[in-house]
């Protein structure tokens, strides 16, 4: 009998052997920062409700998790015990989670945005024991909404207020003496995926799943301590945990948080601190390159731009890397596994343009057709990927895990991949639209659009048609002061020569698309809108 690929024992034992897994944990790169450059900053976080900024060296950060974790064992917290956090990107959240390591806890962070409903699910879920927020942002009330889950929760027996004596107590605490901490193999973090498609499943990963990543990640992309890591995506999605809080401790470099949006603050942190790597979903590159193109004031550090979590408009690319003058590394990844693929420096325009990139050592990437059998190069098909970084499996719910006994994870993207290896997400396998027979190639008719002057943001979905099937809808958001209207979007279509068939039908401009918290749109909520079922709010 074949042993399953997919096990822990089986994959510790393999990833072992390879290289890829090891015995060290986040702890170990940040004692070696602590000796080697104990004064170098670390951190760098500015509240944007308060104005107040917050600089700590690896000294002072270890010293802060230390104890930190003196304060949450006093409270009962230790191995196994779920530590959940719903902050922004302030400093109190890479404190947590170095904390939690030293206690072999398991870090939960939770998107701010949340609300009850979701928060009820996952604090319920996870068992958590404690959970930290603010006690406001962005104009409410986070405090009496986590006294209120208390109440409803058992085994919810802590809330603490981030930069309130509940917390501060905490930090007064006597540092934690040195321990085991967390294994390199034990569960560390757990993460709710961000629902694009319904309920979320609680992924987890390991040290090892999340530092095979980020070793490779950073080598491809020539990342090293003395870089800047710019971090305006949310700390609790997986793009700003692991490459906003983790790599920088990994590599000993220096992580400068933005916890509110705007390009123009973005632009303003990246050239006050020097920074030379960032990364963020579609929006952020957009709207930061909007920015410099129309205020000229460029941000010069920056040498790599990673845009990853949706694919990137061709045309976007082009114009991010004459306007910014760093490299723009497309990248395609999820909650499960982290980055999987990114382009290289050194990749051609049309690489970094018309692929997402090909595998991270350490990871493997298949397309199969509907029955299963792997497709030539240039076919589209179902995307799967096995590897180090896959994670562990999903909080309580196996018979959810799309990982078969091979270890292939089923990604649910359709993608092409080439005879290189560089793949092209197509979409989302419930985005296909399938009119009269015929297959709508979703992401091209989207890059299209996006190139339109008036247009500034566009989703494509398919709604229900007695007769052909699908119909195909484009949601857009119009540049301030533009005005388009269907037959001027299907006459641009043309004279971009493209098929009349994959021509969307309909047209609706909304102020806002709805979006997950990370920034991916929630186009289940389109197809509800197009199929009259619901209209979708902004996220």
């Amino acid at each position: 009998m074949t042993e399953n690929r997919n096990s822990l024992a089986w994959r510790a034992r393999a990833m072992r052997e390879a290289g890829h897994w090891g015995e060290e944990t986040l702890l170990d790169h940040l004692a070696r920062a602590v000796a080697a450059t104990p004064e170098k900053t670390a951190l760098v976080a500015r509240r944007s409700d308060t104005g107040e900024e917050t600089r700590l060296s690896y000294a002072a950060l270890a010293d802060r998790a230390a104890r930190l974790a003196g304060g949450l064992a006093a409270l009962g917290v230790g191995r196994g015990d779920v530590v959940s956090f719903q902050l922004p990107n302030w400093w109190e959240f890479t404190a947590l989670h170095l904390a939690c390591l030293k206690l072999g806890a398991v870090s939960n962070p939770l998107m701010p945005i949340f609300r009850e409903r979701e928060l009820r699910f996952m604090l319920g879920l996870a068992q958590s024991k404690v959970l930290v927020v603010p006690r406001r942002f962005r104009g409410f009330d986070h405090g009496a909404m986590a006294e209120a889950l208390r109440a409803e929760l058992p085994g919810l027996a802590h809330v603490l207020v981030a930069g309130e004596e509940s917390l501060a107590a905490l930090f007064a605490a006597p540092p934690l003496p040195p321990g085991p901490g967390a294994g390199p193999d034990d569960v560390i973090q757990l993460l709710y995926t961000s629902g694009t498609t319904g309920e979320p499943k609680g992924v987890t990963h390991s040290a090892n799943t999340l530092l095979s990543n980020l070793r490779p990640f950073a080598r491809r992309l020539g990342l090293g301590a003395e870089d800047v890591v710019h971090m305006p995506s949310p700390l609790a999605h997986q793009l700003g945990f692991m490459y906003g809080i983790m790599m920088p401790v990994m590599l000993g470099a220096t992580a400068v948080l933005q916890d509110i949006f705007t390009a123009e603050e973005m632009a303003r942190q990246i050239r006050a601190e020097g920074a030379t790597f960032t990364m963020g979903a579609t929006p952020f590159l957009n709207d930061l390159t909007e920015h410099v193109a129309a205020s000229g004031q460029g941000t010069p550090s920056l040498r790599v731009f990673v845009s990853a979590g949706a694919p990137i408009p061709r045309a976007l690319v082009a114009k991010a890397r004459a306007t910014l003058g760093a490299a723009i590394v497309s990248a395609w990844g999820m909650s499960e596994n982290g980055a999987v693929t990114t382009t290289r420096l050194e990749d051609d325009a049309a690489r970094a343009t018309e692929t997402d990139g090909l595998a991270l050592p350490g990871m493997e990437l298949r397309v199969l057709d509907p029955a299963g059998r792997p497709l030539p190069p240039g076919a589209e098909g179902a995307l799967q990927v096995r590897g180090c970084s896959n994670f562990l499996g999903y909080l309580k719910r196996p018979e959810l895990d799309p990982q078969d006994p091979e270890g292939w994870f089923d990604t649910g993207d359709l993608a092409r991949m080439d005879a290189e290896g560089y793949i092209r997400i197509a979409g989302r396998a419930k985005d296909i639209i399938i009119r009269g027979g015929e297959n709508i190639p979703v992401v091209e008719v989207e890059g299209l659009l996006f190139r339109h002057p008036a247009i500034a943001e566009v989703a494509v979905v398919g709604y229900p048609d007695p007769r052909l099937g699908e119909r195909a809808c484009a949601f857009v958001r119009l540049r301030e002061g533009a005005r388009l209207t269907l037959p001027e979007m299907v006459a641009y279509l043309e004279a971009q020569q493209m098929a009349r068939q994959y021509m969307p039908e309909r047209l609706e401009i909304l102020d806002a698309l709805p979006r997950t918290p990370s920034g991916k749109i929630q186009k289940f909520r389109l197809r509800e809108m197009a199929a009259g079922e619901g209209t979708p709010a902004a996220g």
